[in-house]
C-alpha cells in the first residue's frame, strides 16, 4: 500500500507480481492499471504553470518512473490503494556529488554530462539501498530554529500544503510527519503571543445572580432556572466583561491541551528540551482561562491587526483539532487517518539559513534584503555591506545533474548583473565592479559552529576551497543541518 522514497530519489513502478525493493515496485495489474499522471494534485501555481511535489512519467506500457523532488510527505498515487510517503532522509552520495560538481574545472559536453549523470545515478540508487546509512534530516529542529528568530508572517509564508478535501490516508503514529511540523507551529506562536501578553476583549458572561441584575435579563431561562424552582432571588442574566477570558483565548487554551497531551506521548519530542521549555513558559498565562469553548464559538473566531499572531495561530490551531477529529484521546493513538499534505523544505532551507544570518548581523534588516524583488525575479539574499556586499542563492538541490548545476550558478549571477540590484549597491552604470555571487548549499560536514556575519562570509568565501573555479566571483558555501 506504501511507496516509501527519499528526497530525490528515483523508483521504477512495474506492472509484475515481484516483491517490492528500494529502487523498484510491483503492482498486479489491475491495481497498475488505476494510476493516472493526470490525476496529481498541484501543489501550486507559478507563473500559470502548476508545480507538482514528485513527478512521475511513463517509461513504457509496463512501467512507470517516479521521482521524489523538493518536498517531503504524503499523497495518494492510487486513492484508496497505494500512496506515496516522502521522508526527509539525505541521500550523502548526492550530497557529495553536488560539491564536487560545484568544483568542476570547466563545462563538459553534452555527451559526458550524459555519462557522468548516468554513473552518479547508479552510485546513489545504490546509497539508497543501505537504508540505515542514510541521515534522517532533523526538519522539526529547524523549524524551531526559524521560529526562534522572530521572523514575520510574510517572511515565514506557506511552509505546508494540506489537502483536507481528499481521502485521508491510514499511517503510524511514528510515521506521521505533518502533526509534529504544525504542533511545533503553534507552540512557537503561541509562544510569541504570551511574550507580548494576551488579548483582551469584551465578552459575554452568563451568570445566575442573587439579589442583582446585570447587564440583560435572559427571561426564557431565568424562568426555566429560578421562577419554575422558586428561587425569587435570583436573575439570570447576561452581561459583558473585560478580559483575557475570551473565544481567541479559550481557542488557543484548547489547542494548547491538544498539543501538551500530544508532545507526552510522542517519541517525536523525547530529545527536544526546546518543546518542553514553550509548554512550561505558556502554561500559566492560560491557568485563568477557562476552556468551555463550544463549537459553535469556533466559528465567531475574529482577527485584530494589532494581534497579527493570533491570525496565524488559529489558522495552524484549526489544523491540529481537524488533524485529530476534535478528540483529544487521538493524540495517543497508535494508527492515524492524516490527509495528503507536502512540506516545502526548499523554503524551510532558506529560512533556516536566513534565521542564521539574522542572529549573526544583529538583526540588520537594512544591510541584509530577503527576497528582493526586481523585473519578475526574486533574490534570496541581498547584502548591502561596503566591500562585503554579495548576491546569494539557497539551493536546497541535492540533484546529480551535471547541467542543473550551471544553470544555478548562471542563475545566481544574472541576479548580480540586474541594474535594480546595482543601483541598490550604490554601483552606478559607469562602474564595471563585479558583484560576489555565492551559493549556499547543505553540507553535512560544514562547520556547525560557523558564525554567518557579513565580515566572516566574505572572508570565508575566498579561500580556495570555496571558489567555483569555472567562474568569476562566485562562490559556494556549505552549511550544516541538523540530523537524527
Amino acid at each position: 500500500m506504501k511507496i516509501e522514497l527519499s528526497e530525490h530519489i528515483n523508483c521504477e513502478i512495474i506492472n509484475g507480481v515481484e516483491e517490492d525493493s528500494n529502487s523498484k515496485f510491483y503492482m498486479i495489474k489491475d491495481v497498475f492499471a488505476c494510476i493516472k499522471v493526470e490525476n496529481r494534485m498541484p501543489l501550486k501555481v507559478e507563473r500559470n504553470t502548476d508545480i507538482f511535489p514528485y513527478t512521475i512519467t511513463k517509461k513504457d506500457d509496463s512501467t512507470f518512473l517516479l521521482n521524489a523532488d523538493y518536498y517531503i510527505g504524503l499523497d495518494w498515487l492510487i486513492v484508496g490503494k497505494k500512496f506515496i510517503n516522502v521522508v526527509p532522509k539525505i541521500n550523502t552520495k548526492l550530497l557529495e556529488n553536488y560539491r564536487k560538481s560545484l568544483d568542476l574545472e570547466e563545462e563538459t559536453d553534452a555527451e559526458k554530462e550524459a555519462k557522468i549523470d548516468e554513473e552518479v545515478q547508479q552510485e546513489v540508487e545504490k546509497e539508497a539501498k543501505n537504508t540505515f546509512k542514510n541521515d534522517k534530516l532533523n526538519y522539526l529542529q529547524m523549524l524551531l530554529d526559524v521560529y526562534a528568530a522572530n521572523l514575520t508572517e510574510k517572511e515565514i509564508g506557506n511552509l505546508v500544503t494540506i489537502y483536507w478535501d481528499a481521502e485521508k490516508i491510514k499511517i503510524e503514529q511514528k510515521e506521521d510527519q505533518l502533526t509534529p511540523f504544525l504542533v511545533v507551529q503553534f507552540l512557537n506562536l503561541l509562544k510569541s503571543i504570551v511574550r507580548k501578553g494576551l488579548k483582551k476583549s469584551y465578552y459575554k458572561v452568563q451568570e445566575n445572580l442573587t439579589n442583582k441584575v446585570k447587564g440583560k435579563i435572559l427571561v426564557g431561562t431565568h424562568i426555566k432556572q429560578n421562577v419554575f424552582k422558586n428561587r425569587m432571588t435570583k436573575t439570570f442574566c447576561e452581561y459583558q466583561v473585560f478580559g483575557e477570558n475570551n473565544t481567541e483565548n479559550k481557542f488557543l487554551k484548547k489547542v494548547f491541551q491538544f498539543c501538551i497531551s500530544y508532545v507526552q506521548n510522542n517519541s517525536f519530542f523525547k530529545n527536544t528540551p526546546e518543546i518542553t521549555h514553550i509548554i512550561n513558559y505558556c502554561r500559566p498565562a492560560f491557568e485563568l482561562i477557562n476552556d468551555d469553548l463550544k463549537e459553535s464559538q469556533l466559528h465567531q473566531l475574529k482577527y485584530n491587526p494589532f494581534f497579527k499572531e493570533y491570525k496565524e495561530a488559529i489558522k495552524i490551531g484549526n489544523y491540529i483539532l481537524k488533524q485529530f477529529a476534535y478528540n483529544i484521546s487521538a493524540t495517543s493513538a497508535n494508527e492515524i487517518e492524516t490527509p495528503p499534505f507536502w512540506i516545502d523544505m526548499p523554503r524551510l532551507f532558506e529560512l533556516y539559513f536566513y534565521q542564521k544570518l539574522l542572529k549573526a548581523n544583529n538583526y540588520d534588516r537594512g544591510k541584509i534584503q530577503y527576497q528582493f524583488s526586481t523585473f519578475g525575479n526574486s533574490l534570496d539574499f541581498l547584502i548591502s555591506d561596503g566591500g562585503n556586499s554579495m548576491v546569494i542563492d539557497s539551493k536546497y538541490k541535492l540533484h546529480y545533474k551535471q547541467g542543473h548545476i550551471h544553470s544555478d550558478i548562471r542563475q545566481v549571477s544574472g541576479y548580480a548583473r540586474l541594474r535594480k540590484v546595482r543601483n541598490e549597491l550604490n554601483l552606478d552604470v559607469e562602474n564595471d565592479t563585479h558583484v560576489d555571487c555565492l551559493i549556499i548549499y547543505p553540507d553535512l560536514h560544514a562547520d556547525k559552529d560557523f558564525i554567518y556575519s557579513t565580515n566572516n562570509i566574505s572572508a570565508e568565501i575566498k579561500k580556495e576551497e570555496n571558489k567555483i573555479k569555472a567562474y568569476h566571483k562566485v562562490y559556494k558555501l556549505g552549511i550544516k543541518l541538523p540530523v537524527i
